[in-house]
């Protein structure tokens, strides 16, 4: 009991003096003083810590946040100031460049709008920091960075499906990359903003990656790891163009060749060395493709792209090695005729090759040598080479590019909105002046000199029966008259044209010749009976393109000759359609071969002053 007791006694003593210590120190330190004096030991532990902490304050590395796309959106957001120091999203302004080149030329390959898809793809897709388009960079130069582009895309979307597509980073997270061999894919290259605001071309910071124009197009295999069973493919090619159209163009099938193109005219073959996929293609080079009557003497010319390697042992070496590029055509078919020799060859000849400025080698199948040199002045102008004859030809030649097929749009016309350099039909009658020498280019007289009417003669069919009288109806109205029907030769006949300021003739080739006339002449076609309006439709359209005045006369049934043949209540006159609707021999052989022409000057004289106050009018001008 006694223990207990002393036990209960010592524990008082030890709380009574607890509660006086305590007593004490409140009295002592007062509780503002206590709080300040937290507060400064924690600024002292604080100072200590940060005193032996390495902290840099100039540069933050980003978080990685997990967010998709994070890097691109970085990437988008320093090159603003790169590309046009301007607000907005940089995949807009890769849009306006591309469009810009379009533009320039719309077209075989367009390019621009494969460039457009590439950018928007590689908005899409994260971790890669690509070049940004300069717009005001050369066409080349937007080239080369749009298939650097590419490459870059098509290893994001490789990467994509591949099961190794991620490893961790040095902080312990991880971030997605692009699992790739240098060889392959250059490292994307960081672009360092620039110090002024005056837009500049990108810079590269290192040597790592080659530079842009000697990234190739089709990257080479990625290699295999030694133990690794898993196959590495290489980024998808660009995808692939067909090398000829077959559909596009109602009047001629075209292809076109770039690269290692070899050529053997013997074997009528030309071949692509070394493309990415194997075709072949048979074509006949010549505008009439759904008229197999113009077709039969056109030769086959067998286009083909192979995947063999140049200089492989199965592919000839090259006999002529070609720094120009080569245009293949037919000079068969209707050329014989002069309006087809125009609207088949000639023209379509002008539309393709004019923009080469003489520097493109012709090659000709099936060539006929009186008609090659009835228009060689007007090959020499267009070409600095002389013409291969293709058949003759039992060697290979090499080129970096060829057109099989000429450029065509329509019958003896040229829409600018698709010509190359935006070549009209006023710019094909100048080349045509100057191939022949032809002084005037607009039709106005000369002081106090009549306008001159050149009357085209026909020596068989669809003549004028009375040309006589229309000479000297012309002259009453203030024309002085020329008639001509023309020769072999261009030159006289072209320089004869080329003095007049108006054009009268039957619907018939020597119409053609309205290409000499200088700007500003006046173009009469008389149109025979027989509903033959629509053929008149190959002069009326480009005459007016010419910028020449068109004027048009339908003969009445009086007017033509056939009503000395066949009674007034025969088809011909009832029913011109059933007779066209037998084909264009029957019609032919009918409206156009046998018929002539007698005008009625007094319904047809009106026609001549309006004809002549057109010119007179140039005059005033």
């Amino acid at each position: 009991m006694e223990g207990g007791g002393g036990g209960k006694a010592m524990g008082y003593a030890h709380h009574h003096d607890t509660a006086r210590l305590l007593k004490a120190f409140t009295r002592t330190v007062e509780p503002r003083n206590f709080g300040i004096g937290l507060l400064a030991g924690f600024l002292l532990v604080t100072c200590a810590y940060f005193s032996t902490a390495r902290f840099d304050a100039i540069h933050i590395a980003p978080l990685d946040l997990g967010v998709p796309g994070q890097d691109a959106a970085l990437s988008r957001e320093g090159s603003k100031a790169e590309v046009l120091d301007t607000d907005g999203d940089d995949k807009d302004l890769v849009h306006d460049a591309s469009l810009a080149d379009t533009k320039k030329d719309d077209t075989f390959a367009r390019d621009g709008d494969a460039a457009v898809e590439a950018a928007k793809d590689d908005d899409a897709g994260g971790g890669a920091l690509l070049p940004p388009l300069s717009a005001n960079g050369t066409q080349e130069e937007q080239g080369v960075l749009e298939d650097q582009e590419l490459l870059v895309q098509d290893a994001i979307a490789a990467a994509a499906n591949s099961p190794n597509k991620s490893s961790s980073s040095s902080n312990g997270g991880s971030q997605p990359v692009v699992q790739s061999d240098p060889a392959t894919l250059p490292a994307p290259v960081q672009q360092t903003p620039p110090s002024i605001p005056v837009p500049e071309a990108p810079k590269q910071e290192e040597a790592k990656a080659p530079p842009a124009q000697q990234i190739a197009l089709v990257p080479e295999p990625v290699k295999q790891q030694p133990g690794s069973e898993e196959v590495a493919t290489a980024a998808p090619r660009r995808e692939w163009k067909p090398l000829c159209d077959m559909t596009s163009n109602r009047r001629i099938d075209w292809c076109e060749l770039d690269g290692d193109v070899r050529v053997h005219g013997a074997r009528g073959t030309v071949t692509l060395v070394g493309a990415p996929r194997a075709e072949e293609w048979r074509v006949r080079p010549y505008p009439r493709k759904v008229d197999p009557n113009a077709m039969r003497h056109v030769t086959n010319i067998t286009v083909r792209s192979t995947t063999t390697l140049p200089g492989a042992a199965e592919e000839e070496e090259c006999a002529i090695k070609h720094s120009v590029p080569a245009l293949l055509f037919s000079d068969r078919g209707y050329t014989g005729n002069y309006f087809h020799a125009y609207t088949d060859v000639i023209l379509p000849l002008f539309l393709t090759a004019k923009r080469y400025g003489g520097e493109v080698q012709f090659l000709v199948s099936d060539m006929q040598m009186w008609w090659v040199g009835k228009f060689l002045p007007v090959f020499k102008s267009l070409s600095n080479y002389d013409l291969v004859d293709l058949a003759a030809d039992n060697r290979t030649r090499c080129f970096q590019h060829v057109q099989v097929g000429l450029t065509c749009h329509a019958d003896f016309s040229i829409d600018p909105l698709r010509a190359p350099n935006g070549y009209s039909m006023v710019d094909f009658t100048r080349h045509m002046r100057g191939v022949y020498g032809l002084p005037r280019g607009l039709a106005v007289p000369a002081a106090g000199a009549r306008p001159r009417l050149l009357l085209i003669a026909r020596a068989s069919t669809r003549r004028f029966v009375n040309a006589d009288e229309i000479v000297r109806a012309a002259q009453k109205v203030g024309f002085e008259v020329v008639v001509s029907e023309g020769t072999h030769e261009v030159a006289p006949f072209a320089e004869l044209a080329n003095t007049c300021d108006a054009m009268l003739g039957v619907h018939g080739a020597g119409l053609t010749n309205m290409v000499f006339l200088p700007t500003g002449g006046v173009v009469i076609q008389v149109v025979p009976l027989g509903g033959l309006e629509f053929v008149a439709g190959y002069f009326r359209t480009p005459s007016r393109d010419m910028g020449l005045r068109y004027l048009e006369y339908r003969i009445a049934p009086a007017e033509s000759t056939l009503t000395e043949q066949y009674p007034s209540d025969h088809p011909i006159f009832t029913d011109p359609d059933g007779v066209k609707s037998k084909g264009w021999d029957s019609l032919k052989q009918v409206y156009l071969d046998k018929q002539d022409v007698r005008l009625d000057l007094k319904r047809f004289r009106p026609l001549l002053k309006k004809a002549i106050a057109h010119i007179r009018a140039n005059k005033l001008q």
